[in-house]
């Protein structure tokens, strides 16, 4: 070989180069073209089959997805876990609504509801849903049952409006001590797991988390609609935000004072059961001790509470033992009513 032909080699060799990398880069093009217009597609056909059950109810700046049945006072409120829509209640809202008026909704940027400007932290979120039900004219006062970050948001929404709030249950709530308590192998773990929505969250505009079916898979019997819902950007935005809060929340909550006289129970998973699944065994042990004896401690929050511990279920006991939370709303419920009937019973005395 010449040293004249080095130049052609490479030259050649060159062209080839740029046209392979041509190649794959129009190919990237090109399929990143056909994923967008596929999940452009589908979601035009789950909003078109979907729709939502409740109402939309404009407060302003975003608007937000209020479902209601039942009939009957007073009120029951569900605020769901983090990242998480109306569809968590399915199992337990048609049968509050035996025998009382209870509403599901669904946060900023979460189901049905539009993204709000506002930093999603307790404090907000509570603020949110105050506006939401007296813009909606859902009478209080109300029963709220908030799961996991739900019940930093209702012990929040009682220290903002207290009047507006009779009893109140805690469905395997978070703890304020929830981010200090644990070990760093666990807080490493919520890490990874957060910043690996955040990266399903990018796939999501190109079709691919929904192929793959990273959204939209649960619950089955709701897919459908799981899909309108979850298969979208702001969601996976909402959640990280929300996860971003989480700290920030737990401080929030731990300024406001207890739940005074105010019915309390406390339903709480069973520590047999896992809470998280990749959790390697040695951090889930540590975990279930952690949140055991976190879970232990909420019912100091009221001098009327109690606690129950789901056998067999896991952290969503809404889902997997519907009847454990049913019974606790229904006996927060009954305990209200009986209070509101006393003090019917002594403002008549007092006006005769």
């Amino acid at each position: 070989m010449t040293t004249d032909s080095i130049p052609s080699l490479v030259r050649y060799w060159l062209g080839w180069t740029a046209f392979i990398v041509g190649g794959l880069l129009s190919l990237i093009l090109f399929l990143g073209c056909v994923g967008w217009a596929y999940e452009h597609i589908e979601e035009s056909r789950d909003r078109r089959l979907n729709h939502p059950p409740g109402r939309l109810v404009d407060l302003g700046d975003h608007r937000m997805h209020l479902y209601c049945i039942g009939k009957g006072s007073p009120p029951v409120v569900l605020d769901s876990g983090l990242g998480d829509t109306w569809l968590v209640w399915r199992k337990t809202q048609p049968q509050i609504a035996s025998f009382t008026y209870v509403c599901s909704y669904d946060r900023a940027g979460l189901g049905w509801s539009d993204p709000s400007p506002q930093p999603r932290n307790s404090r907000v979120m509570a603020q949110e849903l105050h506006a939401l039900l007296h813009k909606a004219g859902v009478p209080g006062p109300y029963v709220l049952a908030g799961h996991s970050l739900g019940g930093f948001n209702v012990r929040m929404y009682t220290s903002l409006y207290p009047e507006d709030v009779l009893g109140v249950v805690l469905v395997d709530s978070a703890h304020p001590d929830f981010n200090n308590r644990f070990s760093k192998k666990f807080q490493q773990f919520a890490i990874d797991s957060d910043n690996k929505l955040v990266k399903i969250g990018h796939t999501i505009p190109f079709g691919i988390a929904r192929l793959m079916g990273w959204c939209g898979a649960n619950p089955p019997e709701f897919q459908s609609m799981a899909r309108a819902v979850g298969c979208q950007v702001n969601p996976f935005r909402e959640t990280h935000e929300e996860s971003a809060h989480f700290h920030e929340d737990g401080e929030q909550v731990r300024a406001t004072a207890s739940l005074g006289d105010r019915p309390l129970v406390v339903v709480s998973r069973d520590p047999e059961q896992l809470w998280m699944t990749g959790l390697p065994t040695d951090v889930e042990k540590d975990f279930n001790q952690t949140s055991e004896a976190m879970q232990e401690e909420l019912p100091r929050l009221s001098s009327d509470s109690s606690r129950v511990i789901a056998k067999g279920s896991g952290h969503y006991i809404q889902i997997d033992r519907p009847d454990v939370v049913v019974e606790a709303i229904r006996k927060v419920v009954d305990q209200c009513r009986a209070q509101t009937g006393r003090q019917r019973q002594v403002s008549l005395r007092m006006a005769q």
